[in-house]
């Protein structure tokens, strides 16, 4: 943390920056985006490594953020939590979390030079290079979200991806922190097998257990011996409280009592990346009732359940990118009384071409309060279908309107919605950037 690096490092660290913030003042200045990924690629090319010449210049650590889902808001939270401190952090607030990104991410905090003076670095990683950047970045913390199924015809599944993880953490230095899942059985054995110091989060509130084993579970399955696991409760996914007969493994204790913590954000995933970025706070120093005062006035991230004021109606953008996350959005509408929800797929590089995760969500539910469902985005059609083969299944109907053109199915989708409610929208992640351009007229990326 925050050592000297070499002359000649310096010189070609300095020449990468230099050219990646003048590529970024170009593309900003003629509005080509928000220059998130470009200047970090070209920086890399001149230094291959960049990231692990200005990671050794963060002051007091960095802290990388992986999983399959929450990413975003737990970096978000975390950040903002430091800054009321007073600390100075790095962190790829764009959400661009491969490794240009997060390359991206700290040039745009550094001088000219490639001097880089902050004192932490909070990046998000995507979970399938996270493993790639362990060692270049020597992370003082790492947290272990959750591991569910996502985007399959690039990651793989869900222990592919753990047991590279823990092959890699477990080379990482003994005063590596890990903060992990332990409601998510992968995560949990993880944390049970390293070396390092390993601090858990999770729930302990049975009031919020699923009243079934949803669709689109993905580790029922012991990690240690195979065996079923027994569960006294699930919260969402394979994410809960849970024993294995066979072996005895079993979940480990959570270092914070979840039930003492505010839920502002909606959404009970919301909940765990709370006990996430509280718990990395704490292990940071940071007191109690600066936490509790940034989580109760916290604002959501963009496109996760953010609120925005659209012609005087409320809308409410919940990203659903897989089947875990799109189920729990579609808790989040089923719970409230508003009846117009527009759902937005699309199958881009950032979605994932493979769309058969539909058929494992539970539309079911989404289509048996009935109202209003608006859809669009690529694939249109094929969600239109998983919501018909809903209906037959609930026996309830809907009005389905189903439209090509996403501007002017927001359009109908907000002249379907009182002006006493809210209009709930759930897009897939490309889809999710093109309802906020739409929404607020700019681009994000």
């Amino acid at each position: 943390m925050g050592k000297k690096i070499q002359l000649i490092d310096r010189v070609r660290l300095g020449l990468a920056v230099s050219i990646a913030k003048s590529v970024t003042f170009l593309v900003r200045s003629l509005r080509l985006g928000a220059a998130s990924v470009l200047p970090g690629s070209i920086a890399r090319r001149i230094e291959p490594r960049l990231l692990h010449l200005l990671s050794q210049q963060v002051k007091k650590g960095v802290i990388l953020i992986a999983g399959t889902n929450g990413k975003t808001t737990t970096s978000l939270l975390l950040c903002t939590i430091l800054k009321h401190k007073g600390y100075r952090i790095a962190h790829n607030s764009t959400g661009a979390n491969l490794e240009n990104g997060l390359a991206t991410a700290l040039i745009e905090n550094t001088g000219l030079l490639g001097s880089l003076d902050v004192d932490y670095a909070i990046l998000e990683v995507d979970e399938n290079i996270f493993p790639k950047v362990l060692k270049p970045l020597e992370p003082r913390i790492i947290l272990c979200l959750n591991l569910f199924r996502d985007q399959l015809d690039r990651y793989g599944e869900v222990d592919t991806i753990s047991k590279r993880w823990t092959k890699v953490i477990s080379t990482l230095p003994a005063d590596t922190v890990v903060i992990s899942n332990a409601d998510d059985p992968t995560l949990s054995y993880l944390g049970q097998q390293l070396n390092q110091k390993v601090l858990f989060f999770g729930l302990n509130e049975p009031e919020h257990y699923l009243e079934a084993i949803p669709h689109a579970v993905d580790s029922i399955y012991c990690p240690r011996c195979g065996h079923s696991l027994d569960y006294q409760g699930i919260y969402l996914s394979h994410l809960g409280d849970f024993t294995c007969p066979s072996c005895g493994f079993s979940k480990s204790r959570p270092s914070l009592e979840s039930g003492k913590w505010s839920q502002i954000l909606v959404g009970l995933y919301n909940k765990y990346n709370t006990l996430a970025a509280a718990t990395a706070a704490k292990e940071l120093g940071v007191d109690e009732g600066t936490i509790r005062e940034t989580i109760n006035n916290f604002q959501a991230a963009f496109g996760r359940a953010e609120d925005l004021v659209i012609d005087g109606k409320r809308v409410r953008i919940l990203l659903s990118k897989n089947p875990v996350g799109t189920n729990e959005t579609i808790r989040v509408v089923t719970q409230s009384n508003d009846t117009t929800t527009l759902v937005v797929l699309n199958d881009r590089t950032p979605d994932g071409t493979d769309i058969s995760w539909i058929w494992d969500v539970d539309t079911e539910k989404l289509v048996e309060r009935g109202g209003t469902l608006v859809v669009s985005g690529d694939r249109v059609y094929d969600m239109a279908l998983r919501l018909r083969y809903s209906e037959k299944s609930v026996e309830s109907k809907i009005n389905l309107i189903v439209d090509e053109d996403l501007r002017r199915a927001i359009g109908t989708a907000l002249e379907h919605t009182p002006a006493n409610e809210t209009l709930h929208i759930l897009p897939t992640y490309s889809a999710m950037l093109e309802v906020r351009e739409v929404l607020t007229g700019r681009k994000i990326l």
